[in-house]
């Protein structure tokens, strides 16, 4: 099953793609996604002959108990921590375990990726390392530290097209016309059996695993996991997850019309159309595929942070997601879920945490207005918040808009507490020193 890409439009060619049946020729080289009818089939056996293809060359990362997490969850939790792989996340996997096995003629020609996060810097990564030439396709939208990152690890970065559905149809034409590689991010078995094998380390570690927990975008992550755990233990029941706005295998599993789009914390699994070769495993052996909203995902964010001291990116965060959600679903069960990835932008990791920091009660905004005129009051107030054992973290002025009447003052200040119950003894504090003070929500 093959065809040219030559003359397809772009609808066409990424519809193929993510069936798995295109193949890219040029005379003397073969460069080509895997059609289901001519590809090895993923095994257990294809994903123990990846585990030892990686020995050496990928992090063989820990397995941690999940701590506070699990007496939040109720669950006897594990987490394995693909965040402390080099690129940051587990796309290192399935990328090194393709790329070493391409032919020396493939490997002279080089690899090609459409990507704009973790698979882009995976597959630059390893290429280097591999001596593998490789060219990287991102959207034109892509954050500069993403192309930053990807040409420090030695991809040769192209921008194309003002989303990921236009790279790819450049990259697979590209791919065809200069004899690379297409390196797929999930459709494609050996990619999968690489991703397979952070569920046989899972298995290894923690062998009475009942639950596994694992993010779905593209599928290839929870379908090479699935068939390495049954093979395993066949009683395992494997749950994927996937966040709210693109929840394409959840509606396919439960016959629905697939509709996806908007925006998630969970960019790294925002995938409209699961693979082909994936979702015929994954059909098979996931009990279900569970859908988490955005709230649950920032909450798993900071709280894998503040309980656990890690970093998740959004799409990393949402099997704990899964189990601050649909908790109830999992009490008193053994459950294993792959931080999958650690690639959160900086500022928006610190917007989460002060934004937690706020519903926790930890920081807090109040309104002080003061009625004897326009005097420099603010020590007062400074006293008794410091009095309570609080601390003004900022301070805004505001003789004109905030204050009830021209002889009063008012301030906004930012205070950081203990809980909630603090807030509100500080508050009631303020009020007894004679001001008026309220917290503002």
């Amino acid at each position: 099953m093959a065809f040219s890409t030559t003359g397809i439009n772009r609808r066409d060619c990424i519809r193929a793609l993510l069936a798995g049946t295109v193949v890219l020729t040029m005379p003397g080289l073969v460069g080509r996604v895997f059609a289901e009818n001519d590809s090895p089939r993923v095994t257990p056996k294809l994903i123990q002959e990846a585990a030892q293809r990686l020995q050496g060359h990928v992090q063989r990362t820990p397995l941690v108990a999940g701590g506070m997490l699990s007496k939040r969850t109720g669950t006897d939790l594990y987490l394995k921590l693909e965040n402390m792989q080099y690129t940051g996340a587990f796309k290192e996997r399935g990328a090194y375990n393709k790329m070493v096995t391409l032919s020396r003629a493939e490997r002279e020609h080089g690899v090609i990726a459409a990507s704009s996060g973790n698979h882009a810097q995976a597959v630059a990564y390893h290429a280097k390392l591999l001596g593998i030439p490789s060219v990287i396709v991102m959207p034109e939208v892509t954050p500069h530290t993403k192309i930053r990152r990807t040409r420090s690890l030695g991809g040769d970065v192209i921008l194309h097209g003002k989303e990921f559905d236009d790279s790819l149809a450049f990259a697979l034409q590209k791919a065809e016309k200069d004899g690379l590689t297409f390196i797929h991010p999930f459709n494609d078995p050996l990619v999968i059996a690489g991703q397979g094998t952070v569920g046989l380390e899972i298995m290894q570690d923690q062998p009475e695993t009942e639950i596994l927990l694992v993010p779905v975008g593209g599928g290839g992550l929870i379908a090479g996991c699935a068939t390495a755990a049954k093979n395993f233990n066949p009683k395992l029941k494997v749950y994927g997850v996937e966040a709210d706005n693109y929840a394409a295998m959840h509606q396919m599993m439960h016959h629905e019309p697939v509709r996806t789009g908007g925006e998630t914390l969970a960019e790294g699994i925002a995938v409209h159309t699961p693979g082909k070769l994936p979702w015929s495993i994954d059909e098979r052996l996931l009990e279900d595929v569970l859908v988490v909203d955005e709230e649950h995902i920032a909450h798993a964010i900071t709280r894998i942070w503040s309980e656990q001291k890690l970093v998740a990116e959004g799409a990393g965060a949402v099997g704990v997601a899964a189990l601050l959600q649909h908790g109830g679903m999992f009490s008193g069960k053994k459950v294993a879920t792959p931080i999958t990835g650690g690639n959160i932008d900086a500022r928006l990791f610190a917007v989460l945490l002060e934004r937690d920091m706020f519903h926790q009660g930890q920081l807090a905004q109040i309104r002080v207005v003061s009625h004897n005129g326009h005097g420099d009051i603010y020590p007062e107030i400074a006293k008794v918040i410091a009095q309570n054992r609080a601390e003004v973290v900022n301070l805004e002025y505001d003789p004109i808009f905030h204050a009830a009447s021209p002889m009063s003052t008012a301030y906004e200040l930012i205070i950081e507490t203990r809980d909630n119950k603090h807030v509100e003894s500080v508050v009631k504090k303020l009020n007894a020193a004679g001001f008026e003070a309220k917290r503002m929500q």
